[in-house]
């Protein structure tokens, strides 16, 4: 079954190819159609990216005027394929470990009422871009966080759930995964580790107080949609806040 997976991408020459090339090497379990969208980068990240295509026609690269990571990820849903019944992403400076998709494909083959699986995250300060793993003196850390790329969503979850709210410019991911949990989507959490979240300087933002912020914001429209609809499912138990909070948010 075809499995796409959105790639937002501004800015990031250095870290794009490995994280392509991370995806790359599942193809031959997994029919991959990569969508690349980038948001109005101003160094070689197209080339980067065009280079890899031009060996792998399963990359699609479109470019776009600079708006934010929100509105990419809105484009990249756009440009969804009508074959394709799986979705997931891949931030363009992370890695998706060997063997990422191959056994959940099997869960949904095997269970078409299946509408997510929600995988664990290495969170890692160092890795190694030519073997795609943790370098070996990393520091890293690995839970259930709050990450886009941990989950393989069912197209008929995608079109249910609609596109990213674009009033985020942070979080967007959380205020999304908050709408998909809260539906009563039919999901399972393996134990697998969906990717390896590589943590630097560029990818922390200059105003420290942003992520929280945006953070809150997308708990609190959560907690006005249940007092809005009490029958939506609480979202409890999922995400492991207290381990997280040294990585995300410092």
């Amino acid at each position: 079954m075809r499995l796409s997976v959105i790639m937002p991408v501004h800015n990031r020459e250095a870290f794009v190819g490995a994280a392509l090339r991370s995806l790359l090497r599942q193809s031959t379990t997994a029919d991959l159609d990569i969508i690349v969208i980038d948001d109005g980068s101003t160094d070689s990240t197209a080339a980067v990216v065009r280079s890899l295509a031009s060996e792998a026609p399963c990359i699609r690269l479109f470019q776009q005027p600079n708006g934010g990571v929100t509105k990419a990820r809105n484009a990249g849903l756009r440009q969804l394929l009508p074959q394709t019944r799986l979705v997931s992403f891949l931030d363009s400076d992370d890695i998706s470990p060997a063997g990422r998709f191959e056994a959940d494909l099997v869960r949904f083959e095997k269970d078409p009422s299946l509408e997510l699986t929600y995988s664990r995250m290495t969170l890692v300060d160092r890795l190694d871009d030519e073997t795609l793993e943790p370098a070996a003196d990393s520091h890293s850390i690995t839970v259930r966080g709050i990450h886009l790329s941990a989950g393989i969503f069912a197209r008929t979850l995608v079109d249910r759930i609609g596109a990213f709210d674009e009033d985020f410019k942070q979080a967007e991911d959380t205020d999304y995964l908050l709408r998909v949990f809260e539906s009563g989507t039919r999901y399972i959490m393996p134990d697998t580790v969906a990717l390896y979240y590589r943590r630097h300087p560029g990818n922390m933002t200059k105003e420290a107080d942003v992520p929280f912020r945006e953070f809150m914001r997308a708990i609190h429209k959560s907690m006005k949609r249940h007092k809005a609809d009490p029958s939506l499912r609480r979202v409890e138990g999922i995400f492991d806040f207290k381990d997280l909070a040294q990585w995300r948010f410092l």
